[in-house]
């Protein structure tokens, strides 16, 4: 059972996240926060102590996922399985965080100020690793002579633009917003076009 006080504290957070994703840091108001949230601003200061550390615990509500997505390469798995289950995983941040994935992307372009230490190892060792896991592939003719590294990178930009410019592709579309359909769809795109151009053997495998 959710109790008061974790309720509250995700009514806070999801309204920062939409403050934050729409202002930024520096314009985004506890007053607006509070009043998206449906609470007192008192809480918010209550609960998060300030704006600053309210806006990291939303960079925070974004890094875990983030991580957390790289899973399947932190096991041994087909790369066919292992680049669907990470594509998956990168959309669904997508349509379930939007607005924290779009604070995300504005604090990398501004140098990524408000991330802790800790978080930037994190980010970048996993980063590493899965460049790492892909390049063994290539070693072992599991796939194409790609540059791992810029792989990683467009299914980055591939993957999080359903969050970072939905309004662009719902404009495009002609929807008021995007549905499961759609993301649906962009998964089993984004899969294709990957497998497909690294060469990846898809044999008995599901997209």
């Amino acid at each position: 059972m959710t109790s008061i006080r974790e309720r509250n504290k995700a009514l806070i957070l999801r309204a920062a996240s939409e403050e934050f994703a729409d202002k930024g840091f520096a314009a985004g108001k506890t007053s607006d926060i509070a009043a998206k949230a449906g609470l007192p601003k008192p809480n918010v200061y209550y609960y998060f102590k300030s704006k600053e550390n309210l806006y990291r615990e939303v960079l925070a509500s974004i890094v875990e996922p983030l991580l957390a997505a790289s899973a399947p390469f932190n096991q041994p798995g087909r790369p066919a399985d292992v680049l669907t289950a990470y594509i998956r995983s990168k959309i669904r941040i997508s349509r379930e965080l939007p607005y924290a994935s779009k604070v995300f992307a504005s604090e990398i372009m501004h140098g990524a100020p408000h991330l802790s230490a800790e978080q930037t190892r994190q980010l970048n060792d996993q980063a590493k690793h899965n460049i790492a896991c892909i390049q063994a592939w290539i070693d072992q003719g599991l796939m194409a002579q790609v540059d791992p590294h810029h792989l990683l990178f467009s299914i980055w930009a591939a993957t999080q633009t359903y969050a970072d410019f939905d309004w662009q592709i719902s404009i495009v579309t002609g929807k008021t917003r995007l549905d499961d359909s759609d993301y649906e769809a962009a998964a089993r795109t984004i899969i294709r076009l990957v497998l497909k151009g690294c060469e990846v053997e898809t044999a008995a495998h599901a997209g």
